[in-house]
């Protein structure tokens, strides 16, 4: 019997390490660490609430899908067509948006591996080329499977950097003239926002463990229970929630109070990302993690321009099933779709890395409330069985989460307007 659970379990376990393995490469390497350089470890509390109020959102997709089998877009769409669209709308702009901002992180990475000279713009191009060709000749699952090494294999080296930072005799440093940016200005306001936006990750992904579990049950022809569903989402959420963690304090171990600070430009700012790991563990990792930096940052690119346009194309055929019959068709036209959009918000942002994510990061945030509201509807509707229905616990901390967020974007709105 023991071996039978570990068997299922283990058919189980994959959409919740694929979820992880986009938050790392989102926002955990960028905003958290440039939360950890410019504010210390202050901020480290801010993380671990926004990680606790976004968690239902995320379980509610689990959920739904182990408790009827089909993906949480079905859910929307048993809600009224009126649900699906707003979500359909509000995806399109995100999509195109993120997907600009992790291409040009991954082009910053990729010229600072290699070496290359090239315009921003131009090296993102070469991305979105590789993205297209990997994507449309189906070796993504390949590509994918080194991907997840290369992701774990950057988490364990982010932790042993943390550590080894910790025992480093930081004393002598004159640190007297460094200052702290005004956390409740608007400025400051606005990157709290960007910081919490992706973390771990914007709410509407919660759609891609749904659809990944899905899949995975056709991989292995097992239907897991809600208990194994929510122990595989709970090993990937938990595991982003303390790489986060780990990535604040590489930040503020190793740049806060140095006087250093992020770059806005792509290249400058992943020589800089890279130099946090050499300046702690030896420049003889120089190479190693750059090259580690750079594939985690592609995994990431790959699974949003490959995820988006498989949920818009789902979208799409659950609105118009008569018209939009072909999922395969619609998906490579949506991949299509970002790759240009993509493209075009790049050739405005080319020296402004930093600007371009947080504008990413602070929209998420802002569409996080809606998000959040039509995924507590789904799994308190009728139609939801009242056994796999969330507990009243989970309800409260919804509604928290809920207000958490709509509170915080009318705080962001009003530093603007006032």
């Amino acid at each position: 019997m023991k071996n039978t659970n570990i068997s299922n379990i283990l058919k189980t376990i994959g959409p919740g390490i694929l979820f992880a393995g986009a938050a790392i490469g989102g926002s955990h390497l960028i905003q958290s660490t440039r939360a950890g350089a410019s504010y210390g470890f202050d901020l480290l509390s801010i993380v671990i609430l926004i990680n606790l109020f976004k968690y239902p959102f995320f379980e509610f997709s689990n959920r739904y899908t182990a408790a009827t089998g089909e993906s949480i877009l079905q859910g929307y769409a048993r809600l009224g067509k009126s649900t699906l669209w707003i979500f359909y709308i509000m995806n399109i702009f995100t999509s195109v948006i993120n997907g600009a901002a992790v291409t040009l992180v991954t082009a910053g990475l990729c010229a600072n591996l290699f070496g290359l000279t090239l315009p921003p713009a131009t090296v993102s191009l070469i991305i979105l080329a590789i993205v297209t060709i990997v994507l449309f000749v189906g070796r993504y699952a390949v590509l994918d499977s080194i991907m997840k090494i290369m992701i774990a294999v950057l988490a364990i080296a982010t932790i042993i950097t943390v550590f080894v930072a910790l025992g480093i005799d930081t004393s002598g440093a004159d640190r007297s003239q460094f200052a702290k940016p005004d956390l409740w200005s608007a400025t400051g306001i606005a990157f709290l926002l960007a910081l919490m936006g992706w973390m771990p990750a914007p709410i509407e992904i919660s759609v891609w463990p749904s659809l990944w579990a899905l899949e995975r049950s056709k991989q292995t022809h097992y239907r897991p229970t809600l208990k194994e569903a929510l122990l595989d989402f709970h090993i990937g959420y938990i595991g982003t929630t303390v790489i986060a963690i780990f990535f604040v304090g590489l930040g503020a171990l190793v740049m806060f109070g140095s006087g250093e600070v992020f770059s806005n430009n792509s290249v400058i700012f992943s020589f800089q990302l890279v130099s946090l790991y050499t300046k702690t563990i030896g420049e003889w990792s120089r190479f190693i993690i750059a090259a580690i930096v750079f594939t985690t940052m592609l995994s990431t690119t790959l699974t949003v321009f490959d995820a988006y346009p498989r949920t818009l194309a789902g979208s799409l055929q659950l609105l118009s099933p008569k018209r939009f019959g072909k999922r395969t068709f619609l998906y490579h036209v949506w991949a299509l779709f970002m790759v240009f959009a993509a493209f075009i918000i790049i050739t405005g942002f080319t020296s402004g890395i930093k600007t371009l994510m947080d504008f990413a990061t602070i929209i998420a945030f802002l569409a996080a409330p809606v998000f959040a509201i039509i995924n507590y509807r789904v799994v308190t509707a009728p139609f939801m069985p009242v056994k796999y229905q969330p507990p009243k616990w989970l309800r409260i901390l919804s509604w928290s989460g809920i207000i958490f967020l709509i509170a915080f974007s009318l705080v962001y709105i009003a530093s603007i307007l006032f």
